[in-house]
């Protein structure tokens, strides 16, 4: 496992993804979603669970709304990280939503910022700010 990215347990998993600890173990139990065995528990790699989000990952369309709030944290899982020599474009999967933040490179690879790294987006009006939680 790389430094830094997380095996996941199935409660966590399926909390990323949106989804019940059930529908988790059964999309397991059906061969969908690699995991192994980690101190007698199951657990899925960071990095598999990320590329399973990206799998599921539709674009829903949002509906009517009624109310909007510039407030919104959203915690989820890193899908995709695109650097050049100044920028990098962060895709992060946080249960059916998939959010898009551009940052700096330095920001990135200070943050650590890889697929399957956990991450939560603060959404405010025209940016999206990347932070990792406390464990």
């Amino acid at each position: 496992m790389l430094a830094g990215v997380p095996s996941l347990r199935v409660s966590e998993a399926a909390a990323l993804l949106g989804v019940s600890d059930d529908t988790v173990r059964r999309w397991i139990d059906q061969g969908r979603l690699p995991s192994q065995q980690e101190n007698g528990r199951m657990a899925i790699a960071g990095q598999a669970l990320a590329a399973f989000a990206q799998e599921l990952a539709d674009s829903p369309e949002p509906g009517n709304t009624t109310a909007a709030s510039a407030r919104n944290r959203m915690r989820g899982i890193v899908t995709r990280v695109l650097k050049d020599g100044v920028m990098a474009q962060v895709e992060l999967q946080a249960g059916p939503f998939r959010v898009v933040s551009l940052m700096s490179r330095e920001a990135a690879d200070e943050l650590g910022l890889e697929p399957g790294v956990i991450a939560v987006a603060s959404i405010k009006s025209t940016h999206v700010v990347v932070e990792i939680p406390e464990a």
